[in-house]
């Protein structure tokens, strides 16, 4: 596995490389937002270990940048930040991270988390069959990993999704419906080894929608259902 640590502090970047090292994962190192893009597309990392204080460009662009331009892997990331504050939590969630870790932090919970998220990726493997779902609007494929959008009087449309995002879908296009809770999905999608604030399902449901919505402020697909979750009807 392929691991990007972007850390301005080089005795910190150093620790975390030598205890990834050990555990046995590859590791690169940046020291600033800028070279954090230009590395992450020249290595498409599985995973990012990001810094929310960092020269040239903060983590928390670097990370909106990441989503918004998604990389062929499209990697997890895990923020780490000395800042503890919920606030703080909240914002880097909601630009696409997917753990936040704060500083300091003992070098077995770092493992712990990096092996967590690592794991989501073999899980979704295991979840993709031979098998497609169909509705009136949308066809998902899960031998293939596509997902298509056909509006009415309009051509079939391939949906440009990251990995996480095509599980989502496949999850609630495979149950229409169904009415799913935050910890449901978590449960289906990540299982017992997430870690995390749970709201950050509300952070991809929002960019999922982008994505498959007509008019996303006004979701006609992808449902609120307040006070439970979330439901997919078509």
């Amino acid at each position: 596995m392929e691991i990007l640590i972007v850390e301005d502090e080089n005795e910190i970047a150093q620790l975390i490389n030598s205890c990834l090292t050990r555990e046995g994962f590859h590791c690169s190192i940046v020291y600033d937002g800028v070279s954090a893009l230009e590395k992450a597309k020249e290595i498409q990392p599985d995973l990012i270990l990001l810094d929310l204080m960092l020269p040239k460009l903060d983590g928390l662009e670097v990370c909106n940048r990441l989503r918004n331009q998604p990389l062929e892997k499209d990697p997890y990331i895990l923020m780490l930040t000395a800042k503890g504050e919920e606030i703080d939590r909240i914002v880097g969630l909601s630009t696409g991270a997917d753990d936040y870790l704060v500083k300091p932090f003992s070098t077995r919970e770092l493992v712990a988390r990096v092996r967590a998220l690592l794991r989501r990726s073999l899980r979704h493997g295991a979840m993709q069959q031979a098998q497609i779902y169909q509705t009136s609007h949308f066809s998902v494929n899960l031998d293939e990993h596509t997902a298509t959008r056909q509006l009415e009087g309009e051509k079939i449309e391939e949906l440009d999704l990251t990995a996480l995002e095509f599980n989502l879908l496949s999850t609630f296009v495979s149950y229409p419906h169904k009415v799913w809770s935050r910890t449901q999905l978590i449960d289906k999608l990540w299982g017992a080894d997430f870690f995390g604030d749970e709201r950050v399902v509300d952070t991809h449901i929002r960019r999922l929608r982008k994505k498959i919505e007509i008019n996303p402020a006004q979701p006609i697909f992808l449902k609120t259902v307040v006070g439970i979750g979330y439901k997919f009807e078509d």
